[in-house]
Order: C-alpha cells, then sequence, then structure tokens
C-alpha cells in the first residue's frame, strides 16, 4: 500500500504533564517517516476524550499526569480501547512500576531517560508491522 495514504499512517496520541517534554516527544516522533501526532493531554480525563475523538493507534503515556495517573489511564484504555497500543514513558521506571504497568495492559514500558531511542525504535516496528499487515 502507498505510504502517502491516510491509513498507512500510525496515529499517536502524546499524554504527559510536562509541556516541554511533550514538545520533545511530539518532534521525535514526528521525525518517523508515517507517523502522525494527532494529539496531546495533560491529563486521563482529556487524554481518553482524545483518543476517542482522534481514532488514535498508539497512546504514549507518561505515569505521572495533572491531577490523575498513567496507570489508571492505561487500564481504563484497555478496558474501553484494547486496540490502542499502551507504551508507558516515564521517569518512574522501577519494577513495581512495570509491574502496575504491565498489570494494567501496557504492552510496552520504557524509561523516558535511558530507553527513549528504544521507545522510537518500538513505534518505528509498530509503523512497518502496519504497513506489511495493509500490504496487498
Amino acid at each position: 500500500m502507498d505510504a502517502s495514504q491516510p491509513d498507512a499512517t500510525l496515529n499517536v496520541f502524546l499524554v504527559e504533564d510536562a509541556m516541554a517534554v511533550r514538545r520533545r516527544i511530539a518532534e521525535a516522533l514526528s521525525a518517523i517517516p508515517r507517523v502522525a501526532v494527532v494529539g496531546e493531554a495533560e491529563d486521563a480525563p482529556s487524554a481518553l476524550a482524545g483518543i476517542r475523538a482522534t481514532g488514535a493507534d498508539v497512546a504514549v503515556v507518561d505515569l505521572r499526569l495533572v491531577d490523575s495517573n498513567g496507570i489508571d489511564l492505561v487500564a481504563g484504555l484497555s478496558r474501553e480501547r484494547p486496540a490502542v497500543v499502551k507504551l508507558v514513558l516515564t521517569n518512574h521506571s522501577g519494577p513495581a512500576f512495570r509491574a502496575a504497568c504491565a498489570s494494567a495492559g501496557a504492552d510496552f514500558f520504557f524509561d523516558k531517560t535511558s530507553e527513549f531511542d528504544a521507545a522510537c525504535r518500538a513505534i518505528e516496528v509498530l509503523v512497518q508491522t502496519r504497513a506489511t499487515r495493509r500490504a496487498p
């Protein structure tokens, strides 16, 4: 399938409480071919509404959010939008957080400081997988 067709694009929604960090993540992800950052939020309720409205394929979620937390958001997405890939990208990367995110339904978990490049590579793999599945 031609990469210029809309359904070949992986739509990503960012959920991060820090605006500067959101900008950095958005810039990095937007540089990946066939990735579109379709929305951003700093709290779980806005994120859920935005993900519903945009039809995002992937949610990149921090654990620390304004007036909410990423684990609850991941759990809510797992219930309401199980097809959305839930990628946690956080500085809170201890074993207890990893386990809680896995239990909530996270598909990926990365430390923002030491695994940012790995998170971007995971998004690239999702793009490639999507393109392969849609190929004639």
